[in-house]
Parts: structure tokens; sequence; C-alpha cells
């Protein structure tokens, strides 16, 4: 039990607002609930949510301890009461989580529980499948990342061998990864390859395409297909053979199919027509290929998984081209 005092900087704020500001890793949820509970009392007594505080009162908290710890990326996860994930496939090892644009893999810099990560961990703890306080060193971790505005497949290990393996498998291929995008214009020819070299300026988060290797820019391959063209779009299927900062997106645009909706390597007035400001490009599908032993995750060679819809999809070319 942890007690607070009141503050005369702290009196006339709501109880509920005042806990939930002095504990941030607590859940709104699990704040109501231990308010009604009466683990949450004001001067002894249990106390409506809505009871304005004053100078001198006393607040007994009966909380974990965990949740009086310092926020952090790695304890985020507490303050999910309600995980989000939308789960494409999961074993005792894995789990792929299909991730939506706007959604950030890890923290950006700063304490947010809004991530996939966080909320992937807090589905794996309420469930009872990951019990934190019994490890000393592992969380779940996810094996690759995709871009805040960009959506689809990633992940997630459960436990270590099944973290080694995947990055293992990931650094040398193995799972081989396709999107989804929209493009201005047609593609000429509607199926090939582009290869080149990318040079990223970290300050900048951009990368620019080279036709020939200089210092500092590495080569870039992606295999693509056109699946269907309406207007002046074209839904393409990328498959990429090297995994770069931005690959698709400035490719795509180099080779003057720019993707609806790229702020970046885009054409602004084509995407101000659209009304788009987010990049229409998803990983859809994975393949785990494993040529080589996978160990414990054998049982996943071969295997292909994809999303079941895609939202830029159906909106321009409806929902039986996904």
């Amino acid at each position: 039990m942890k007690e607070l005092i009141i503050g005369k900087n702290d009196a006339g704020q709501r109880l509920d607002r005042f806990v939930g500001k002095s504990v941030p890793l607590l859940p709104e949820s699990l704040l109501q609930k231990y308010i009604r509970l009466k683990r949450i009392k004001l001067n002894g007594k249990g106390a409506k949510r809505d009871v304005r505080l004053s100078d001198g009162d006393c607040i007994q908290l009966y909380i974990n301890d965990e949740f009086f710890e310092k926020p952090k990326e790695e304890n985020s996860y507490l303050k999910v009461g309600k995980p989000r994930v939308s789960i494409v496939y999961e074993d005792e090892n894995i789990l792929l989580a299909d991730k939506k644009p706007g959604v950030l893999c890890h923290s950006a810099g700063q304490w947010d529980y809004n991530t996939l990560i966080a909320n992937i961990q807090a589905y794996l703890a309420q469930k009872g499948e990951w019990r934190p306080k019994e490890e000393n060193s592992f969380a779940p971790a996810l094996c690759n990342r995709i871009d805040r505005n960009t959506g689809g497949i990633v992940i997630a290990a459960k436990n270590a061998e099944a973290l080694r393996i995947i990055n293992e498998k990931i650094r040398d291929r193995e799972i081989e990864k396709y999107y989804l995008c929209l493009v201005h214009g047609r593609p000429s020819p509607p199926s090939g390859r582009l290869e080149n070299f990318l040079f990223k300026d970290a300050s900048k988060n951009q990368v620019y395409v080279k036709s020939k290797s200089e210092p500092g820019a590495r080569t870039a391959v992606t295999e693509y297909k056109t699946i269907r063209s309406k207007g002046p779009l074209s839904l393409v299927e990328c498959h990429l053979l090297t995994g770069r900062t931005h690959q698709i997106r400035a490719q795509m645009s180099y080779a003057g199919w720019p993707l609806l909706g790229d702020g970046k390597y885009g054409s602004e007035r084509f995407n101000k027509t659209y009304g788009e400001t987010g990049q229409a490009l998803y990983s859809y599908k994975l393949l785990f290929s494993f040529p080589t032993d996978a160990g414990m995750l054998n049982y996943l060679r071969g295997r292909e998984f994809s999303v079941d819809s895609v939202d830029f999809v159906e909106k321009y070319f409806g929902p039986a081209h996904t």
C-alpha cells in the first residue's frame, strides 16, 4: 500500500484524474475498477471517482508495485488495459500481427503505450503466456518493423529461441515479403525487376536512388507485378529481394510510378486529387521459405500467411483483389 498526500497545487482535482496522473502506468479500466472496489481510498474510506480533492487529503493505493515504476518502453504494456492486436496467425512460438497504418511498432523517442509491441506484450501477459516476474531478461519482441504509415504483417517472437531463429532467417533472406501498393500510372512492362542502388540520408530520413554504385549506396532489388489498372491507378504486388529503407517507395517513384499518398517520394498534386495523406503500401503476405534448417520452427517451412483485406485495395479496386 502506498499513500499520497494532497498538497495545495493538487487540490481541486477529481480523484480519478489525480491518480491517473500520479500512477501513469495504471490502465484507465483498472483505475476505475479499483475505485469501485475501494482499493483506492480517500482518507481511509471509499470514494466516488469524481470527488474533488482538498489540501491535506490522504489517498491510500492498494495497487501492485509494478504500476508505480517509472514509465518506459519496457513496462509500457502495463498501461494497456484492453490489448488491440489483429492476429493473422499464432502458435506457441510466434505471433503474426496485422499492424495498421498510423501505429508505431516501438515508441519513437518518448514513452508511448499505444505501440504494437506494448499491445502484444499486454495480450500475452494477460492471457498468462508471458510472466514478466518469472523472466530474468526475455520479453516478447518484434522481429521486423514496418514504418508508421505503412501497414502489414509484423512477426513477434514469444520465446528467446524463436527470436533467435526468426532474426537469423530474416538476415539470410529466408522469409519472403510481399507488398501491395497503389501507384500513379501503368508500369511498363507490367511486371519486371527494379535493381539499382539506394543512398540513405539519415539526417533527412530519406533515400536517393542511384543508377550506379557509389560510396555509401547499397544494392536494392524489387520484383513487381501489376495486378490490375483502373484509370490512372495501378495495383501492384512487390516482392522484396533486399530490405532497404523506403525501398519500394523510392524505387517505384524513380521508375515513374510513385505511390498514391506518399508525401516524401510521391506527387503532391496527385495525392491531393485523391485526398490521400499516407502511402498506399501494405506488407500483406509472408512466406516462410526456410531452405535451410529452422530448428524448432521447421514446421513453418513452406507456409504462407496473408492479411484478410487491405483498406486502400478495397477502396479503389474492391475486396476481390486482395
